[in-house]
């Protein structure tokens, strides 16, 4: 039998973090400094995720991939590349910096990476919102001015948001994450961040944090106006789809089962709510992540009305 891969998260500690994955996700945090993010799933050099339970215990994603390219993504996947999704839970108890990832075409120039994301809302305190793209019309030269009079805000399409809802982000846009979000991000591979804006706040050595002016302003897409996120629906449905991923939103009733063939190709699955039990006595439950591998079969069944997330068509299948 193909066991799903479920993984140990690595917790990081940010300066807009807080504590709360600890009652939203049911969470042992270590140690009492701010955590912001739980990378839940992640193979790069820097980093990497180490297998729980099954036969594949304490080995790291990258190890299992290269003992079983084809088991895991499917015939013909390169054992030395890397999985290609990052998911992480973000813990927002203060608003994130106003930041871009670098599109495809000029990321090798600047020595980064690109990174289009998909941000759903688990949970989220009243008020609070998304930054994301431009209000309509704003020009580069505008942007570039209010930079420099720390009067940016205004330029930046700011939106609200509930429970449930989600939104594509994609590289090249300007975007933030407001306080009093608990988010499942789930995201091309990387880790290239360029901060154009931090509103005036200090990092955890008390110093402010790196800007990265120059590189922002080559990434920012300037004709990006006023994206709308995907709200919340009580049914199942497409949430996102781009080059890099679909997600899949399915909406389950106690009872009910979630099926996966064989051969067709590697998933994540995500549990947003409820509980999902699973072959070989795998209860999944809120907040848990874990890899469907390209041979496996696996059939789930909620133990109570459900929400979860499938990602999929990463690995170069889109069926």
């Amino acid at each position: 039998m193909h066991e799903l891969l479920r993984l140990e998260p690595l917790y990081q500690e940010r300066v807009w973090g807080g504590r709360g994955l600890e009652s939203a996700l049911g969470r042992t945090l270590p140690g009492k400094a701010p955590i912001g993010e739980a990378w839940e799933i992640v193979d790069r050099p820097e980093a990497q995720s180490v297998l729980k339970g099954g036969r594949h215990a304490g080995k790291t994603l990258r190890a299992v991939i290269e003992a079983s390219p084809a088991e895991i993504m499917g015939p013909g996947w390169d054992k030395k590349k890397p999985f290609p999704i990052l998911v992480k839970w973000l813990d927002c108890r203060e608003r994130l910096s106003l930041q871009v990832h670098p599109p495809a075409h000029i990321a090798p120039s600047l020595k980064g990476e690109p990174k289009t994301e998909t941000w759903f809302i688990a949970d989220t305190q009243p008020g609070a919102g998304l930054l994301v793209g431009l209000k309509k019309g704003i020009t580069r030269e505008q942007f570039e001015a209010a930079l420099q009079n720390n009067t940016l805000e205004p330029l930046v399409h700011r939106f609200h948001v509930a429970e449930g809802d989600s939104i594509l982000v994609r590289s090249g846009q300007i975007h933030a994450i407001d306080a009093g979000n608990l988010i499942l991000e789930i995201q091309q591979n990387s880790d290239t961040t360029y901060r154009v804006y931090d509103w005036g706040r200090v990092g955890l050595d008390g110093k402010p944090r790196q800007l990265h002016v120059e590189q922002s302003l080559a990434s920012i897409k300037w004709d990006d106006f006023e994206p709308s996120p995907v709200r919340a629906a009580p049914t199942s449905g497409v949430i996102a789809d781009c080059e890099e991923f679909r997600i899949r939103r399915v909406v389950l009733d106690a009872g009910e089962p979630l099926s996966f063939a064989a051969g067709q190709q590697p998933r994540i699955l995500s549990v947003v709510t409820g509980e999902l039990h699973g072959p070989g006595k795998h209860v999944l439950v809120r907040g848990d992540n874990a890899v469907l591998p390209y041979a496996g079969e696996f059939t789930f069944k909620a133990s109570a009305a459900s929400l979860v997330l499938v990602t999929e068509n990463f690995a170069g299948s889109r069926d």
